[in-house]
């Protein structure tokens, strides 16, 4: 039931793997495992969002209702998609590893259908980006997370100009 749970919040807009994540080892799922699920679910809709979200749009646009809100989500994502634009399947990779509101899977599938990416090379650059924002939201979502910090000291005092590079471990229970 916590792997179906975590698969599929994965896969509902906004919260995508950032939300999903944290949820799945909060019941204590190996790390590796809600890492897998929350990718695969994260990547469920997308061939659909590529290949149907123009067709869609174009239908929801006859209704009255629904023409303003198509219109301010193709400026949201013309906004979101200056990066891709510019640097097309780099910036595509980059806008949906970002692990921060407004950024990810879903709005880089808006982003290249707006920009009318090749669905393959659309598809690989999501699930690219969706690789890294899961390693780091992974990484950052334990209970104890690692640092390299420059200029400071291993130990708990401090040290006159610092005492070079070191790797620090913090937990965020204290």
């Amino acid at each position: 039931l916590q792997c179906a749970a975590t698969l599929g919040m994965a896969a509902v807009p906004v919260l995508e793997l950032r939300g999903a994540i944290p949820f799945g080892l909060a019941f204590g799922l190996p790390p590796g495992l809600v890492f897998g699920l929350a990718v695969v679910g994260n990547m469920l809709p997308m061939p659909f969002i590529l290949f149907y979200l123009r067709a869609v749009f174009r239908w929801l646009r006859r209704r009255p209702w629904w023409g303003k809100k198509i219109d301010w989500l193709e400026n949201r994502a013309h906004l979101k998609g200056r990066m891709v634009r510019k640097y097309r399947v780099l910036g595509l990779v980059i806008l949906v590893a970002i692990p921060l509101p407004g950024t990810g899977a879903w709005t880089g599938a808006l982003v290249a259908t707006i920009f009318r990416l090749p669905i393959r090379r659309a598809l690989l650059s999501i699930l690219a980006g969706v690789l890294i924002a899961g390693g780091i939201v992974t990484a950052v979502s334990g209970d104890r997370f690692e640092t390299i910090e420059g200029n400071a000291s291993g130990a708990s005092g401090i040290i006159p100009n610092g005492g070079g590079v070191c790797k620090k471990s913090y937990y965020n229970s204290q």
